[in-house]
């Protein structure tokens, strides 16, 4: 039975715990369901309902989920995973959605909400944010930096007790323990520039791999992500062989995403 709600103005605030989900619509690859039960193979149907319920995208594999009452759809890329923090109904009748994204990356799809009580928040290691109703993207680094990029409506990013406003055709990135930067206009930019640097350590003949993207993008160098700082600098080590092939995947916050081969001659 559902706990009394006084009247007045401490009602706006005050959400009410009620049957909601999550559901995967379509699936494709290696997709894990999990909740405090078990970790299992997903399915299509399976329901995120409780907090902590989750589901994790493996290498090649991606998710679709649908929020309930046709709020709109997250999608999500390989090498991710999303958790329920709270799935509940305003005094309003607005629905109350809060996901956490620890890596990976997703694009939101959400109706224009109908009630001011409605909202969807989105936490990753870096910050929080929060809308009400639009199209936007995130992208989370393995060390936490989120890139975001919003393409309809609105979005609001939250970190270090500062808020930064990302309209739509902006985006923004924001790092672990700083707050969000400003928002620049939206690149969707998966081109990727690479220098090399040869080194001799203890003898031995090495090539350090220094390579830049988009800030806001993530970087898999083969199946491996990788860290870009605040200009979208990241390095590797190379064995120091006459021709060397190397594949770096670069993934936008909006989903958009490109593999290059790279011929690495010495």
């Amino acid at each position: 039975m559902l706990s009394q709600i006084h009247t007045g103005a401490a009602q706006q605030s005050i959400p009410v715990r009620v049957d909601r989900w999550l559901s995967v619509q379509q699936m494709s690859g290696k997709v894990t369901y999990q909740d405090q039960q078990q970790s299992r193979s997903a399915k299509v149907g399976d329901r995120l309902q409780a907090i902590g319920d989750g589901i994790t995208t493996g290498q090649r594999s991606a998710a679709t989920l649908e929020v309930d009452t046709a709020v709109g759809f997250i999608t999500l890329a390989e090498n991710t995973q999303i958790n329920v923090q709270m799935l509940s109904i305003a005094p309003d009748n607005g629905r109350i959605t809060h996901l956490s994204v620890p890596y990976g990356q997703v694009r939101l799809r959400l109706r224009r909400f109908t009630h001011r009580g409605s909202r969807l928040q989105l936490q990753t290691p870096a910050g929080v944010s929060a809308v009400r109703g639009t199209e936007f993207g995130v992208a989370v680094q393995p060390n936490g930096k989120t890139g975001l990029a919003t393409l309809t409506g609105a979005v609001d990013t939250t970190a270090q007790g500062q808020t930064v406003a990302v309209p739509a055709g902006f985006q923004n990135f924001t790092i672990p323990g700083e707050p969000p930067t400003p928002p620049v206009p939206l690149r969707d930019n998966t081109e990727i520039r690479y220098t090399l640097e040869r080194l001799i350590q203890r003898g031995l003949r090495q090539v350090r791999f220094w390579g830049q993207v988009d800030p806001v993008n993530t970087v898999l160098v083969g199946n491996v992500p990788q860290v870009t700082d605040r200009n979208g600098w990241f390095s590797i080590m190379l064995p120091a062989v006459s021709v060397q092939k190397l594949q770096v995947t670069v993934i936008t916050p909006l989903g958009r995403q490109q593999t290059h081969q790279l011929t690495i001659t010495l």
